[in-house]
């Protein structure tokens, strides 16, 4: 576990969780959209080339943006998720705040 236990920490932390999980989704989405549109030549497919049997914008859209991609979510979870837990402060943790008083939880 890590050492984030203040409320604010844990909102901080879920904030850039979820803004480096909106980047990665817009890169996929730009690498998808220009390796798609942008490299795919309009007119005669025989004009086009190929690579395994597939077009090369298909073929670096789809299948390159997927492992791509796959390796750029591991090193975002790695990089940038923490283990912390989201449930409220443990009874313990709440009785040591207080100066040894009991407290009630839900």
């Amino acid at each position: 576990m890590s050492s984030i236990v203040t409320e604010s920490q844990k909102n901080e932390q879920i904030k850039r969780e979820a803004v480096a999980s909106l980047l990665l989704y817009l890169a996929f989405f730009l690498w998808w959209y220009f390796t798609g549109y942008g490299i795919a030549e309009a007119g005669n497919p025989a004009a086009y080339r190929y690579v395994f049997g597939l077009p090369m914008w298909f073929f670096l859209s789809t299948v390159v943006g997927y492992f791509l991609f796959c390796i750029a979510s591991v090193l975002v979870v790695k990089l940038v998720f923490r283990n912390f837990e989201l449930g409220e402060e443990r009874a313990e943790e709440k009785t040591e705040k207080n100066g040894g008083e009991k407290c009630r939880t839900r």
